[in-house]
């Protein structure tokens, strides 16, 4: 796969160092990586876009599954995991996620993660949607993301592992054959370096979390805003899946204008028993599903927008009243306080809640062990697409498929490492174009999007809606590439423009994926095609962006993901052969 050439407009590395790995994002999967990589041997550096503890792993709030429990199995959690991802699981994915992923969990708790404890001593579990046994571990209630984050930071900081915080990752270097060089960053004043500079490494890790703020409501902080699938996608990396963008269904209801991120509800309130209902107090997910308010996510989020339109109502409620002051206080009290916060008692009172954009399923494309499209490029965590989540994430997975998949990648990096003794050989890098190849997009640009994103694009999509969007978000770009075109202008360069041009471009191919998919599967809603097609589209939909900024679209064969570099002869995984859908051509970027 070859570069694109194409990097967003900044100016030149004023300063650069050197490593064997370069990890971009510090949540769970990439402070995991980081750890794993510096144990090996290797000299690591770990860049953020905030403070290291700032990404979105501290948001979770339910817990990390893994078949931990007595008369649990990985078989039971891959048979759940696959009835979530409605048929575009990649099962060998998911087969290396269940049966390592224990282990990982007992090796997170020896790095220094506190997990909840039953009054045997033993970890407390719960359950959460989709999942048919407790095999949720948690941490302070509901703040297990927050207990990972704090045990992973001070594992890094231990080490004195080289970090540069309050830095935007901008994009991938790469050597005259296409391999990963490093990656150009700003800094934003407050940390080691100023301004725009580089890390120069033949191992790159994005780790960079999902891309939430494409939406106008969501649950991901306002750092996610889908940097590293637009860096590797100028790189010419391939994504996957991007449509399937996982609408939490209980998320605290701010009112109908509210933008930015929004109080997350845990899917792990309705795991010890709460209840979904309407104004009435009727519960309407009974009858709708086996497990009602368990059933997967996607089950849920259109069961409570159904019951919306049904009943013309802005929002549903989740009715916990029975757990009584004492259980909210000590199981849920990061959710309590939020609550208390916006006026709402959920000991006295159900709480509004309304689905709003949550997490990414899809990513940029990798192989089992992390490997990209792009040689020296790897992936983990949210801004991945392992072929683990497929069409729907099951509840609790995220944090697992981060602590797997980092520990593959190091695996896989330290072997390379060791057989091409690259301590001693630093990769130069292609030298920075002189002319802006990207134009970016006033800061403002940013509400268009996300509103454009949500109108039509958003849990109940149909073709109309999403033409409208394609038409909108084509016309933003036009705007900006027009203006560079014609009088060499283009908005200045800074952490806002760049970020805005970022969300366009994974804004236009989440829509044009969406578009594709004539079809309803896991969190893909199509109302003009209700029904799930296995014969058209159990297969997955591959992005990348040519050098002239058109989007190339396919579809696999198969469920199974394609090999992601060359694979020796008679390899054991050819996953299928790659084929163009004929019903589109490649679209503009």
């Amino acid at each position: 796969m070859t570069s694109t050439g194409i990097r967003l407009h900044a100016p030149a590395p004023g300063w650069s160092i050197s490593a064997d790995v370069v990890v971009v994002g510090s949540g769970v999967a990439g402070l995991t990586a980081a750890l794993r990589c510096e144990a090996a041997g290797m000299r690591t550096v770990v860049v953020t876009k905030a403070r290291l503890d700032d990404g979105s792993t501290r948001w979770a709030q339910g817990g990390i599954a893994a078949a931990l429990g007595e008369g649990d199995s990985p078989e039971q959690h891959l048979d759940d995991t696959l009835v979530a991802g409605a048929g575009l699981c990649d099962v060998e994915a998911v087969r290396i996620l269940v049966t390592e992923g224990p282990d990982a969990v007992r090796r997170l708790i020896e790095t220094g993660a506190h997990f909840d404890e039953s009054a045997e001593g033993r970890l407390a579990l719960t359950r959460e949607g989709g999942h048919h046994r407790r095999r949720i571990a948690h941490a302070g209630g509901d703040a297990t993301g927050a207990e990972i984050s704090r045990a992973l930071v001070e594992a890094v900081r231990a080490r004195g592992l080289r970090t540069i915080e309050n830095a935007l990752v901008l994009d991938l270097l790469t050597d005259a054959d296409g391999r990963a060089a490093g990656v150009t960053l700003h800094v934003m004043g407050e940390g080691q370096h100023d301004g725009v500079g580089a890390v120069h490494a033949p191992a790159v890790v994005l780790a960079t979390g999902g891309m939430g703020q494409v939406f106008s409501a969501t649950t991901n902080p306002s750092v996610s805003t889908g940097d590293g699938v637009a860096l590797a996608l100028r790189a010419g990396a391939e994504v996957s899946d991007l449509e399937f963008v996982q609408f939490h269904p209980t998320v605290l209801f701010l009112g109908a204008d509210a933008e930015g991120q929004q109080p997350l509800v845990s899917e792990a309130v309705r795991g010890e028993g709460a209840h979904l209902v309407d104004a009435d107090g009727v519960r309407f997910m009974v009858g709708r599903h086996e497990l009602a308010e368990l059933a997967p996510r996607d089950i849920v989020a259109k069961g409570i927008m159904r019951r919306m339109q049904e009943q013309n109502a802005e929002h549903m409620f989740l009715d916990a009243r029975h757990f009584g002051a004492e259980m909210w206080e000590h199981r849920f009290p990061t959710i309590l306080a939020a609550c208390r916060a916006h006026g709402i008692d959920p000991v006295r009172e159900p709480i509004p809640i309304a689905p709003a954009a949550h997490y990414a399923s899809g990513g940029v494309r990798t192989d089992s062990h992390g490997r990209t499209t792009v040689p020296g490029l790897y992936a983990c965590g949210e801004v991945a697409c392992t072929g683990v989540h497929g069409a729907n994430r099951l509840a609790s997975n995220s944090l697992l498929e981060g602590l797997v998949y980092a520990e593959r990648i190091a695996h896989d990096i330290a072997v390379t490492h060791r057989r091409n003794g690259l301590h001693a050989r630093v990769p130069a890098p292609l030298p920075h174009p002189e002319q802006p190849a990207h134009p970016l997009l006033a800061p403002e640009d940013r509400f268009a999007i996300q509103r454009i994103m949500t109108e039509g694009a958003g849990v109940l999509r149909s073709a109309d809606s999403l033409t409208k969007a394609a038409e909108h978000l084509h016309r933003l770009h036009a705007d900006a590439r027009d203006a560079l075109h014609e009088n060499g202008k283009t908005s200045e360069p800074g952490v806002d423009t760049w970020e805005t041009t970022n969300l366009l471009c994974v804004a236009r191919v989440l829509v044009a994926a969406a578009r594709l998919r004539e079809e309803t599967r896991g969190c893909h809603w199509r109302e003009d095609h209700a029904d799930r097609d296995d014969t058209e589209w159990r297969r997955h939909i591959v992005v990348r962006l040519n050098p002239d900024r058109t989007l190339a679209v396919r579809t696999t064969d198969t469920a199974d993901f394609p090999p992601t570099l060359p694979q020796a002869p008679g390899s054991a995984r050819a996953g299928g052969t790659p084929t163009h859908h004929p019903a589109r051509r490649p679209q503009e970027q």
